[in-house]
C-alpha cells in the first residue's frame, strides 16, 4: 500500500463482522484455559497477552501500523516520548557505557542524558551536528554502544545530516538512534539513510491533537547484532530471567532489539501506554498526510511573513531558501519538514515575552506540533536547565521563540502575529 493507504489501514485488518476501527482492549489481564498455555507466554514460546504491563492489542496494532509506516521490521508504543528516548538506549547501554549524542536535541532529553543517566552510570559525549566525520569519529571509545540525534532538532531546527551520522556510528560497530519526531515518516524515513533505530514522541504530530502522551520505538531491523556480540551481551547471551534465551538466536536480527526492550525493560520499569491513548493515536495517524501538508504549508507562509518583518532579528526554517539547513532539508526533507518555525525578535528575552504575550489566536503552551497553534520561549520553560554555554550549544539563544504552526487559515494566524508584533 502507499504512504496515505497505509496510514488508514496498516496494523489492523478487520475480519468477517468485526469491528472496522481498531478495538479499545481496555483490560489489564487476559484469560487462559491451563496454566501451561500462559507459562509458555512467560517463557517467550507462545505470542499473545497476559497483562497490558507488557503488551496489548490495541497498542500493538498500531505499533505495527507506525512500524509499517517507518519501513521497520518491529515496533512498540510507550507512555511518553521520553520513555523511548530511554528505553531506546538503556536497551542497549549500561552502567559503564557510552554513548555519542548530537547537543541540538530537546531540552528534557538532554537533561535525560546528561543528568539521569549519568546518575545511572551511562556516560554522554554532546557533539556539534555540523562537526566533520573527523571531529565525530574523535567523540567516540571503545565502550561507545549507540549514537542519538534528532531529524529535525527541537527547538533550534537544526537537521541531522543522517548519512554522515550513520556512516561513522557503523564504523565504529554501533547503530544510529533517530528521534523522528517532527519530520513524521510523513516527510523523512531515517531508515532509508542509515539509521537504525527510530523514536517518536506520538504526543506530537502522530497523535495530533494534544489528545493523549505517548512514545514509540521502531526497528530498522539492518543492524547486525551477531556482528558486534562484544558490544551488545543483553541481546547476544543468555538471558537468565528467561531461562536463558539468546534474543538474537531466539527472534532474529529484525526481532531481537524490540522483543528485549519489551520483555525485560517494560516488564521491569512499565512505562505502558493506555489502550485508550494508543487507540487515540491510531486515529490521529490516520490523517497524518493531510496534517502534515498543512502544517507545513503554514508553517513556510508564517516564515516567509516573519523574514520580511522589521522587528524580526532572525529567522530559522528549513524550508527557507537562506536557511542554513536548506540544503540538507532538500535532501532528506524534500517534500516538506515540519510546522515548528524558531526566530527572534529585535529586542531580546524581553521583546520576546512582550510578543507572546499580544498574542490572542496562538496559545503560550508547553507542547508542540498539533491541530492548533503554540508559541513557548525554551530558554524560560523547556530548556531552562541549560546555562548560556549550554543554550547556545543546543542552538537555542534567549531571544528564540518556537511558533507550533497549526493547520488554522494562514490569514487568521498571520493577523495574530502581525498585532502581536505591532506591540513590540
Amino acid at each position: 500500500m502507499k504512504f496515505d493507504t497505509s496510514c488508514l489501514h496498516a496494523g489492523y485488518r478487520p475480519g468477517n463482522g468485526e469491528p472496522r476501527n481498531i478495538p479499545i482492549i481496555q483490560s489489564t489481564t487476559f484469560r487462559y484455559e491451563t496454566s501451561e498455555d500462559m507459562g509458555k507466554l512467560f517463557d517467550l514460546q507462545a505470542s499473545g497477552y497476559f497483562y497490558t504491563r507488557l503488551q496489548n492489542p490495541t497498542s500493538d496494532a498500531v505499533a505495527a501500523r507506525l512500524c509499517e509506516l517507518e519501513g521497520g521490521s518491529a515496533a512498540m508504543l510507550l507512555s511518553s516520548g521520553q520513555a523511548a528516548s530511554f528505553f531506546s538506549v538503556f536497551n542497549i547501554a549500561s552502567a559503564g557505557d557510552h554513548v555519542v549524542s548530537s547537543a541540538t536535541i530537546y531540552g528534557g532529553t538532554y537533561n535525560l542524558f546528561a543528568v539521569t543517566m549519568k546518575r545511572m552510570g551511562i556516560d554522554f559525549t554532546f557533539v556539534d551536528p555540523d562537526c566533520s566525520e573527523e571531529e565525530l569519529q574523535a567523540a567516540f571509545r571503545p565502550n561507545t554502544k549507540a549514537v542519538f540525534g534528532e531529524t529535525i532538532a527541537n527547538p533550534s531546527l537544526v537537521v541531522l545530516d543522517i548519512e554522515k551520522f550513520a556512516r561513522v556510528a557503523h564504523k565504529n560497530g554501533v547503530p544510529l538512534i533517530v528521534d523522528n519526531t517532527f519530520a513524521t515518516p510523513a516527510n523523512c524515513h531515517p531508515f532509508e539513510f542509515g539509521a537504525d533505530i527510530v523514536t517518536h514522541s506520538t504526543t506530537k504530530y502522530l497523535d495530533g491533537h494534544a489528545n493523549a502522551v505517548g512514545g514509540a520505538i521502531v526497528d530498522s531491523g539492518n543492524f547486525n547484532w551477531e556482528a558486534h556480540a562484544d558490544k551488545f551481551p543483553g541481546l547476544t547471551t543468555p538471558d537468565e530471567s528467561y531461562h536463558g534465551l539468546v534474543y538474537t538466536q531466539a527472534f532474529g536480527q529484525g526481532g531481537a532489539y524490540i522483543t528485549k526492550c519489551v520483555v525485560q525493560l517494560m516488564r521491569d520499569l512499565g512505562a505502558t501506554p493506555a489502550p485508550m491513548n494508543s487507540y487515540l493515536l491510531g486515529m490521529g495517524m490516520e490523517t497524518l498526510p493531510l496534517r502534515m501538508a498543512k502544517h507545513c504549508a503554514n508553517a513556510q507562509g508564517i516564515a516567509e511573513y516573519l523574514s520580511n518583518h522589521e522587528k524580526v532579528e532572525w529567522v530559522r526554517y528549513v524550508g527557507l531558501p537562506g536557511d542554513p539547513y536548506y540544503a540538507l532539508g532538500q535532501k532528506y526533507l524534500p517534500h516538506g519538514s515540519c510546522g515548528v518555525v524558531s526566530f527572534g525578535v529585535k529586542g531580546g528575552r524581553a521583546a520576546a515575552e512582550k510578543f507572546m504575550a499580544g498574542l490572542k489566536l496562538c496559545s503560550i503552551a508547553t507542547h508542540v506540533a498539533d491541530a492548533k497553534t503554540c508559541v513557548l520561549h525554551p530558554a524560560s520553560s523547556t530548556h531552562r536547565q541549560m546555562n548560556d554555554e549550554e543554550l547556545v550549544a543546543a542552538g537555542v539563544s534567549p531571544d528564540l521563540i518556537r511558533l507550533s504552526v497549526g493547520i488554522e487559515d494562514l490569514s487568521d494566524l498571520i493577523a495574530d502575529v502581525e498585532q502581536a508584533l505591532a506591540g513590540v
